[in-house]
């Protein structure tokens, strides 16, 4: 899974995603094993880290349950199951706080140095 992830944040900063964070959301109540969080700058840019974590995903044969087909939120979702990729607009980031709702959650370090 951790290899999964690491693809997954790979694909991101190939795009230029902003301040990527990856939560181990084990020890909460979510029924996901991890999050995803990035952030984009633009509405296109949004749309091309979906397409692009969803073209990753489906090279890693990670089923996708559902994901945002729209362009024109603060917010895009790609559930795909055990994974769960959050795409932010920078005001979407800040007012949805998911890192502080989920302060408890551990944060992996899965960006090479």
């Amino acid at each position: 899974m951790i290899e999964k992830l690491k693809r997954i944040v790979e694909v991101i900063l190939e795009l230029e995603g902003e301040n990527p964070v990856v939560l181990d959301m084990n020890t909460t109540p979510v029924p996901t094993d991890y999050f995803v969080i990035v952030t984009a700058n633009s509405n296109p840019h949004m749309k091309a880290l979906r397409e692009a974590v969803l073209e990753e995903l489906s090279r890693l044969n990670q089923h996708v349950i559902f994901y945002d087909k729209d362009l024109e939120h603060d917010w895009l979702l790609i559930d795909a199951g055990d994974i769960v990729v959050h795409i932010f607009s920078e005001y979407g980031r800040e007012f949805y706080d998911l890192e502080a709702l989920w302060l408890t959650a551990e944060r992996l370090n899965l960006i090479e140095v």
